[in-house]
């Protein structure tokens, strides 16, 4: 695995040089209407570590389920330690030595996490029955390597969605896998949960374990990757060593476009370039409750965005969730426009003007089995509806408007939700928000794992909102992204407010101030300057 730059020279090891593990030789995948691989080449060594890049649908996802066999390519072959092969499902792939980690955590949560780690391949006594014993003590000896420890017997969702994604991650490495297939990893990991990764990564590269790795993450890629396959619209268009390849080109290369045009388009520029006044559209007091919430205030006024920072735990998305209605909270009140929302009640919080973009579009989001039509209309139904009949002409306006304004990529607004890519589902789940015709929207990692060129388009969707008057709440873990399109930022620590900083005030360094002068017992004076006591 190469330390690798932006210009160094790239590094060669002897893993880098044997024949290739894995290779994919002209493979095409068409779905109705979609061509999703078209001529795809491939080319994995033992050791190595490779970058799969690409905007949401360009075709990344495809290839991975034509690797692990989810899907069969209609042309072309793959080739995995030398010979051709054709798996008709995932188990065969993983069997065979290919294991993959999804970005959404894909695991049992209600069976223990030592069941989970040796789901299918569990420890068995003489007579054939499961050696619990056994398989408890090696699931604590391996999730110890990856920082979890306590007792294996707890079901998996008693864990935070962090240290589930890391249990799915010793799932993977502890079978015997001669391919790694990582898709996102680090999307819900806390920086010290990320680090053990890259430990791991390490010792998989040191074993000859070659590792496919997909994330947007431009940092992670550099650091980690030893070579990167570009792919857009289906097609390879670039695939070679990255050392070496400045970040700006590999950008230009996933987006087929100058980088100046999404600077034009408004994706990285300052979005603080609105007008924010008037008293608050939105209060939040002394939001408690499970031990997770300890006095959160805050408040949004009418064309503001307001950024939530803070680590994973912190309880970002609890506050979001409190201001809807969907966490419980012992003590508190929201107020809209000065009439308070009833407590706990999520349909008192949409007819309101609250919607919240959750952080898990998979759970708690898109309703895969749907069209983009009903999709998109399912929050908006109450107001489409006459006397108990539902208008299928205002539904296919609305949803020609939505799709329009937000350039959502579908073959039809009839086509399942679960087939579009990661930034078109969060496209659609946007689309159902601004439907209802919202006031406040609370916006809960809206750029989480989507590609670039989607990440800006989002970006500059929040800006025109907040442009239009709405109030704005954006929890992002990337600081960057608050720093550029927050007004005002609000720092959590432990489910308390750290710290708010305003205008000019608003930097990496005193987020960061934030939130050690919480944990060191400090405070916050209030207007944008963070002070120790």
């Amino acid at each position: 695995m190469t330390a690798a730059t932006d210009t160094g020279p790239a590094s060669e090891g002897p893993a880098m040089t044997t024949r290739p593990v894995l290779e994919v030789r002209g493979v095409t995948k068409r779905f109705p209407g979609t061509l999703a691989l078209d001529d795809v080449a491939f080319t994995l060594r033992p050791g190595e570590v490779h970058a799969l890049v690409g905007e949401n649908g360009a075709g990344k996802s495809t290839l991975i389920k034509v690797l692990t066999g989810v899907h069969r390519p209609d042309e072309g072959e793959i080739r995995y330690l030398g010979e051709p092969v054709a798996f008709r499902r995932p188990d065969e792939a993983q069997r065979a030595g290919i294991s993959t980690i999804y970005q959404e955590v894909n695991l049992v949560p209600l069976m223990s996490i030592a069941a989970n780690v040796f789901l299918g391949r569990e420890p068995r006594t003489r007579t054939g029955l499961v050696d619990r014993k056994a398989m408890q003590a090696a699931a604590a000896g391996l999730l110890a390597g990856f920082g979890i420890t306590g007792d294996v017997r707890r079901p998996l969702h008693s864990l935070g969605v962090g240290a589930q994604q890391m249990v799915a991650l010793a799932r993977a490495v502890s079978t015997d896998a001669r391919v790694v297939i990582m898709d996102e990893p680090t999307s819900s990991l806390e920086p010290r949960e990320a680090e053990k990764l890259f430990e791991v990564l390490d010792r998989l590269h040191r074993r000859g374990i070659a590792v496919v790795y997909v994330s947007h993450r431009m940092d992670e890629l550099y650091r980690l990757c030893d070579s990167v396959t570009v792919l857009r619209d289906g097609r390879v268009v670039h695939s070679g060593p990255l050392p070496g390849l400045p970040r700006i080109e590999l950008v230009s290369l996933m987006l087929g476009r100058e980088l100046r045009r999404i600077r034009e388009e408004g994706g990285t520029g300052d979005g603080k370039a609105h007008e924010v006044g008037g008293e608050p559209l939105l209060r939040a007091e002394n939001l408690t409750g499970m031990r997770r919430l300890r006095g959160v205030s805050l408040s949004i006024r009418p064309g503001e965005v307001v950024g939530l920072a803070g680590l994973l735990g912190s309880g970002r998305s609890e506050t979001a969730r409190a201001i809807i209605g969907a966490f419980p909270l012992e003590d508190g009140t929201v107020l809209l426009a000065g009439r308070p929302v009833k407590r706990g009640r999520v349909a008192a919080a949409v007819r309101a003007g609250i919607g919240l973009l959750a952080e898990d579009r998979k759970a708690d989001g898109i309703i895969p089995h749907l069209s983009v039509r009903e999709n998109i209309v399912l929050a908006a139904l109450p107001r489409l509806s006459r006397f108990g009949l539902v208008s299928r002409s205002r539904q296919d306006r609305i949803v020609r408007i939505f799709m329009d304004r937000l350039r959502i990529k579908a073959a039809s607004p009839e086509q399942k939700a679960a087939e579009l890519s990661g930034g078109n589902q969060q496209k659609v789940l946007l689309a159902r928000w601004l439907a209802t015709g919202p006031k406040v929207l609370l916006l809960d990692e809206p750029t989480r794992g989507i590609d670039v060129g989607a990440k800006a388009e989002v970006q500059a969707l929040i800006g025109e909102l907040a442009e239009e008057g709405l109030g704005v709440l954006l929890i992002s873990s990337e600081l960057e992204e608050l720093i550029d399109g927050a007004d005002r930022v609000v720092v959590l620590a432990d489910g308390a407010v750290a710290g708010e900083l305003t205008g000019e005030a608003i930097t990496e360094e005193n987020v960061l101030a934030a939130i050690a002068a919480e944990s060191a017992g400090g405070g916050h004076d209030g207007h944008g300057h963070v002070h120790r006591t």
